[in-house]
């Protein structure tokens, strides 16, 4: 007889459950004399939760399986026995479905994670395992008593479908009718659950991970922060980082921001007055070429490391850009004449062919020669087109920013007899940021700026710095149609960053503690993103708002930006904007302030706001962009004033620095003249310096008059601290620190002021003395000396003993009065009236802390290490790899 088998595939019917605390499915089981079989199949975006439950019958125990850390887990307790666990799988919360597989027969039990057997976990237990009557997916009842279901791990958030018990299919329809078993809080037949990384929302290269109800972005190594990695973690220019008081180093720059550009790594040499921004390219060495000519051109294309595009945003907010180009030439042309065809050329930043050198204007076929009328041969107007057969060059700076930076050199005439030429294209170098200091003042309430609209509808970044009097008034301004955002001080202690997207206003609040109308720059940066609306303001706590999970996102406007004003009839901003950045694009608000009544371009009273940045005495000097520390009068140099100038001295190395006479006087002056000093008599000495040593005695410092008074500080044999005065009526007064050995290889900072009669001494910060003299004439200085006193002076025996070796070790900052007599002799030996006698190396008292000082190290340098066999010839391979520097 025929026998025929009906099949049908079970109806997939998912379920989704919604709720972490109060979901659950409950199933009925077929208890079974021996074993169990389970099967189902989940998806989530969940690390954790219960996915099933059951009471095993015949008191054999219960059974959990549970997702911990993505990680899938099978448990079983029995009140008699150890534990029984099995684990499965990795990042099993990565939304996809999942099929879980139980089966328990007598003592064994197995595990297979998406059907693959090969990797199935088992495992053993002494007593039987049976069926359980009653199956809980995804969590269980708020009123159920056992609370290992309630208390293993969180409930479960996700879907769930084919579910299978003893190898018999639920139909979850039957559960959605009230037929079969029970259920809360679930949808059936809809697996509800959303990919929140599709669209990704992390910028700039983030790693996007999600859980039900939101997304999470990694930010590791992209260069950028926040909760969609839209913030650069660097600033956008060398200025910036000068800003911070960092000194001269490599650093990279983001010079869009939150723009799409990456950051760019740059060496950033800060000076007192430039701020130089210098981009390497792959071949700045000095490079020979033969052979190349019309048919067999000589090509050199030039990588700097980073895109056209970074570049030029570089570029493009630089106040200023150059390059360096030189040409070499024996018997070799360049450009040829005005009229003929260049023998050489480069190419610029638009892949645009450029026929003039270094020195010279764009359009004009010339060299630096030819527009200063110097050239060799006044017929052409290169030095190389004369066509010598000697060497010469033609060298100049190429600095017309719309065609840097040089990407291609191309030589042609180097074929003939005795022709040989040799170049160097130098790096890219930019100074200043034309938007750092880029600022606006606004004079009355109903003066604006407007600029297109703010177009930021997934994030959106403003940041700013600002100074008033006014007690309110608002900074920025965009609407839409219902959407819109805006940045106000609303009191004199608040800033509020306002922004509806269509889900309602949210606003997030800064409070100082103290005024923001003190007409002082304060720094603002509001955000928006999908995941939070934030707003910091200087370096106060920021104010973070969550964003709802679901509803609008998109920020839709439609009207003009306002600056300094508002559409909607609201007070307008009393004060100076500047820096103005909308998703790290610059807004140039000095054009737009230039046609714009009520509104002035720049700001003035930087140094009224930024003058406590200068530090040991530095003065701040006002400039229309910003500001700069004039260090003359100080001991310390850098940017900010705060870098060190220090020396090492070897044994005998002297330091003096004489002071002009006030009048002209014989040596064997009198005290009986002594009204011709009348103008002369000092009536402070602020003295400060640091000092690092292991010798004792030793003499630090010594400063004598015309009346041989004197000032001596020494260190004595036991290592205290001496300073002597010697004064022609109160005679030799001695003041002691003895508060440990000051010769212990560790710095020390010693500060001596006396203001008339009352003299104070400080070391390392800490109050050590004070004394008042009865009468003080301590006048006409003749000369401060550092280190041994080599003049033929009758010093006293203690004196003389301390300087017998003068000073081994390493002096810092040395400060007298108004003049710095250490930063002297190093930085303008040939200007200053200082004398240097001995070996005195530039060297940094902090680096060498660590090293031993006893050592002395000289330092032989040569001015030609390199010989050349002709000295008009460009010297090339300059560096040799059998040469080193080693120690310093």
């Amino acid at each position: 007889g025929n026998v025929t088998f009906s099949c049908s595939e079970p109806q997939i019917v998912p379920i989704t459950f919604v709720s972490t605390s109060r979901s659950y499915l409950l199933l009925p089981g077929t208890p079974q004399i021996d074993g169990l079989s389970v099967s189902f199949q989940f998806r989530t975006w969940n690390k954790d939760g219960l996915l099933l439950f059951t009471e095993l019958s015949e008191n054999s125990g219960s059974l959990l399986v549970y997702l911990h850390g993505g990680r899938l887990t099978l448990l079983i307790q029995k009140k008699t026995e150890n534990p029984v666990e099995i684990s499965e799988g990795t990042y099993l919360h990565d939304g996809l479905w999942h099929s879980v597989n139980i089966n328990a027969r007598r003592h064994r039990i197995t595990l297979t994670l998406d059907n693959n057997a090969a990797t199935a976990g088992h495992a053993t237990t002494v007593s039987r395992i049976y069926s359980g009557n009653s199956y809980y997916f995804g969590g269980c009842p708020d009123n159920f008593t056992d609370s290992q279901c309630l208390n293993p791990i969180t409930a479960f958030q996700g879907c769930m479908r084919l579910i299978f018990i003893d190898n018999q299919p639920k139909d979850l329809i039957l559960v959605q009718q009230g037929s079969l078993g029970n259920f809360s809080d679930l949808h059936i037949d809809l697996c509800g659950i959303k990919d929140r990384c599709l669209p990704n929302y992390c910028e700039h290269g983030g790693k996007c991970s999600q859980s039900w109800t939101t997304f999470y972005c990694n930010c590791n190594d992209t260069g950028y922060m926040g909760a969609t990695c839209h913030n650069s973690i660097y600033e956008q220019s060398c200025e910036a980082y000068r800003h911070q008081g960092r000194t001269s180093g490599f650093f990279y720059i983001d010079s869009d921001g939150s723009g799409p550009l990456g950051p760019l790594r740059v060496f950033c040499n800060i000076t007192e007055d430039k701020i130089w921004t210098a981009v390497q390219h792959n071949n700045t060495g000095l490079t020979r070429v033969q052979g190349a000519d019309p048919e067999k051109p000589y090509t050199m294309s030039f990588n700097y490391n980073s895109s056209a595009e970074q570049l030029e945003a570089m570029i493009n907010s630089a106040e200023y850009c150059e390059q360096e180009a030189a040409y070499h030439c024996k018997k070799s042309r360049l450009l040829n004449t005005p009229n003929g065809m260049p023998f050489a050329w480069w190419v610029g930043r638009a892949s645009e062919k450029h026929l003039y050198w270094g020195g010279s204007l764009p359009g004009i076929q010339q060299c630096a020669c030819g527009l200063e009328e110097s050239c060799l041969d006044m017929r052409y107007f290169c030095n190389c087109d004369a066509d010598r057969e000697e060497w010469t060059n033609d060298t100049g700076l190429l600095a017309f920013k719309d065609h840097l930076p040089v990407t291609q050199i191309v030589i042609t005439d180097t074929n003939r007899s005795n022709s040989e030429a040799a170049w160097k294209i130098g790096p890219l170098r930019c100074y200043g940021d034309r938007q750092f200091w880029n600022a606006a003042s606004f004079s009355t309430g109903a003066s604006y700026l407007h600029f297109p609209t703010f177009h930021a509808e997934v994030s959106a970044d403003i940041s700013f710095f600002f100074k008033t009097t006014a007690v309110s008034g608002v900074f920025l301004e965009n609407l839409g149609i219902k959407d819109f955002i805006r940045i106000e001080i609303s009191s004199p202690k608040e800033i509020t960053f306002s922004i509806d997207v269509g889900n309602g206003p949210t606003e997030a609040t800064v409070q100082s503690p103290t005024p923001l109308n003190d007409n002082q720059w304060h720094y603002v940066r509001a955000e928006r993103n999908l995941k939070q609306t934030s707003l910091q303001v200087d370096t106060l706590p920021k104010k973070v708002l969550e964003a709802p999970t679901e509803g609008h996102f998109r920020l839709q406007l439609n009207s003009q930006l306002f600056v300094g004003g508002t559409a909607s009839r609201q007070k307008g901003f009393l004060g100076c904007i500047r820096s103005l950045h909308l998703n790290g694009q610059k807004l140039d608000l000095e054009e737009r302030a230039k046609m714009t009544p009520g509104v002035k371009p720049g700001c003035p009273g930087h140094c009224s706001s930024y003058g406590n940045l200068c530090h040991n005495g530095g003065k701040c000097v006002e400039k229309y962009s910003g500001y700069f520390c004039d260090c003359t009068n100080s001991a310390y140099e850098g940017p900010f004033c705060k870098k060190e100038v220090s020396a090492l001295f070897e044994a005998g190395t002297s330091v003096t620095y004489v002071f002009q006479e006030p009048y002209p006087v014989t040596k064997n002056a009198s005290t009986s003249s002594s009204a011709i000093y009348a103008d002369a008599v000092m009536s402070k000495e602020n003295i400060a310096f640091s000092f690092l040593t292991a010798h004792t005695p030793s003499l630090l410092l010594y400063i004598n008059t015309y009346f041989h008074e004197y000032l001596a500080v020494i260190l004595s044999k036991n290592g205290s601290l001496q300073v002597r005065y010697k004064l022609s009526k109160d005679g030799l007064l001695i003041f002691t620190i003895d508060s440990g050995n000051f010769a212990n290889r560790e710095l020390h900072h010693v500060k001596i002021n006396r203001e008339g009669r009352e003299l104070v001494i400080q070391v390392d910060q800490v109050l050590k003395l004070k004394h008042n003299f009865s009468e003080i004439d301590f006048k006409a200085i003749k000369s401060l000396t550092l280190g041994k006193v080599t003049d033929s002076l009758s010093l006293d025996p203690e004196v003389s003993k301390a300087n017998a070796y003068g000073f081994t070790g390493c002096l810092s900052s040395v400060q007298y009065n108004h003049i710095a007599p250490l930063k002297a002799a190093l930085r303008h030996p040939s200007v200053a009236p200082v004398t240097v006698k001995g070996s005195l190396t530039e060297s940094s008292c902090a680096s060498i802390m660590e090293a031993d000082v006893n050592t002395v190290t000289t330092i032989y340098s040569s001015s030609d290490p390199f010989g050349k066999t002709d000295e008009r010839e460009p010297l090339t391979n300059a560096v040799r790899s059998d040469s080193a520097v080693i120690g310093g």
